[in-house]
């Protein structure tokens, strides 16, 4: 078979790319040749974690066909947010915890989505069910991607098993989950070195809702005035991405983690359809959304369905 990449998707954050450096252990584990690789530059939140638990960065590619016939993708399944030549190599696994869309292989594959917090959270089931022990610096990536991914178990996505799974690999990891919890995400919402380019672009996915096509962006803060105190400077930038990439809607979600609400900024041709759809005031172009923290669970199926109407 050769080498395979295992990736996770662009615009990384802690879960996509700690999955796909702990996925490529386990394979390797059972003989594979699998490296973990990524397809965005690594967020303060998931430094942290990699410099605590003793792992670099994966290593950074923009195509795997050129080094690879076969790729594994974790935490993604949508075409448009994994490699960009993803047409020209065969998926033979799938690990996530999404949606399925946009998504099809002419051969079959090993295909594993559940409903749950965190990519990690399956992977935990698959080290167990392959008879593989899990090292502690792995479990620390492992509970890290779980405490990112249910900001600390307080997300609607999170689930038992998540919690249960965190548990786990908190024990082996030998840390305190919610005070290592915390310094972790504390040091992914410190945004004092990134650009406002940065921060539409950290954590960005596009979506194909309804024949539209949509850019959601979030990003975690602890003051979310230091960014939206600039947002004639922020409709700009996402101006321009919207003409650049042809897009009907950019979904801008800045999430509070202390408070857990968010605010949102939404522009575009669809923009009146992502106000109703929250049924909340969106005043110069921008809404409070409370209790909103997860874009999987809270925001994309509630954008979806009015897109679709």
């Amino acid at each position: 078979m050769g080498k395979v990449y295992v990736l996770g998707h662009r615009n990384p954050d802690t879960d996509s790319i700690t999955s796909a450096i702990v996925y490529a252990h386990l394979k390797r584990e059972l003989g594979m040749d699998a490296e973990a690789v990524s397809l965005g530059i690594v967020q303060n939140e998931t430094a942290f974690a990699l410099e605590k638990f003793g792992f670099d960065a994966p290593r950074l590619i923009e195509t795997a066909s050129p080094d690879v016939k076969n790729v594994i993708l974790v935490d993604h399944n949508e075409k448009q947010q994994s490699v960009k030549d993803i047409d020209k190599v065969q998926v033979i696994e799938v690990i996530d915890h999404h949606r399925i869309a946009n998504f099809e292989t002419a051969d079959p594959l090993y295909f594993r989505a559940e409903p749950v917090g965190c990519t990690a959270t399956i992977l935990n089931k698959l080290f167990k069910e392959n008879g593989v022990d899990i090292p502690s610096n792995i479990a620390g990536l492992m509970l890290s991607a779980i405490i990112s991914d249910t900001l600390l178990f307080k997300s609607p996505t999170c689930t038992a098993q998540d919690i249960s799974a965190a548990k786990e690999l908190e024990g082996i990891a030998g840390v305190d989950a919610q005070a290592y919890g915390l310094a972790m995400l504390k040091a992914g919402a410190d945004l004092s070195d990134k650009t406002l380019e940065d921060l539409l672009s950290l954590d960005a996915k596009e979506f194909g809702m309804g024949g539209f096509k949509v850019e959601i962006a979030q990003i975690n803060a602890v003051e979310v005035s230091d960014i939206m105190d600039r947002q004639t400077e922020l409709e700009e930038l996402i101006y321009r991405k919207i003409a650049e990439k042809g897009l009907d809607l950019f979904f801008f979600v800045v999430t509070d983690i202390l408070n857990n609400d968010s605010v949102a900024l939404a522009l575009g041709n669809q923009a009146k359809k992502a106000e109703q759809a929250f049924a909340v005031p969106f005043v110069n172009n921008v809404g409070l959304l409370k209790g909103v923290v997860s874009r999987k669970k809270q925001v994309v199926p509630v954008l979806t369905e009015a897109l679709s109407e």
